[in-house]
């Protein structure tokens, strides 16, 4: 069965974190695509938004948006995913794998597009505390010390 080893991206914290999906956890994510949004429960973040960006089969050639199904192929490269030329012009028969989550992927590349909305400190007790403005902070201060005197 699928066993697969996602690593989750997140682009405005700059972190990433490595999850780790067995069996039934795993069958969601197998037919899916590069580019599509999944649901965030699938990979234990419930309310977010995820987009599968990338991946690798068991012996490491990655998956590539433009090659269609979920099997390897030959193709020929002139840069991008799979092949870094090193002159100009450069082009090279290389092996990836289709764009098709397959029970052969072992990693899944993904980024987190919608974080779930979490109410705000205020909002959840329903209590607002009235902001004093500096010129009243300065003359309750001024009306301690000349009572103190």
């Amino acid at each position: 069965m699928a066993k697969f080893k996602i690593i989750l991206s997140d682009p405005k914290a700059g972190t990433s974190k490595v999850v780790e999906l067995e069996e039934a956890r795993a069958t969601p994510l197998v037919g899916r695509r590069l580019g599509d949004v999944v649901d965030g429960t699938v990979v234990g973040l419930s309310g977010n938004k995820v987009q599968i960006t990338g991946g690798s089969d068991k012996d490491g050639f990655p998956m590539r948006q433009n090659v269609h199904g979920g099997v390897r192929r030959r193709v020929i490269l002139s840069g991008g995913v799979g092949f870094n030329p090193q002159s100009k012009g450069e082009r090279r028969r290389k092996t990836v794998r289709g764009s098709v989550i397959t029970d052969e992927i072992v990693q899944i590349n993904m980024k987190i597009l919608e974080k779930a909305k979490q109410p705000k400190e205020g909002k959840r007790t329903g209590e607002k505390k009235p902001k004093e403005t500096a010129k009243e902070e300065t003359e309750i201060e001024v009306e301690a010390t000349t009572s103190n005197q």
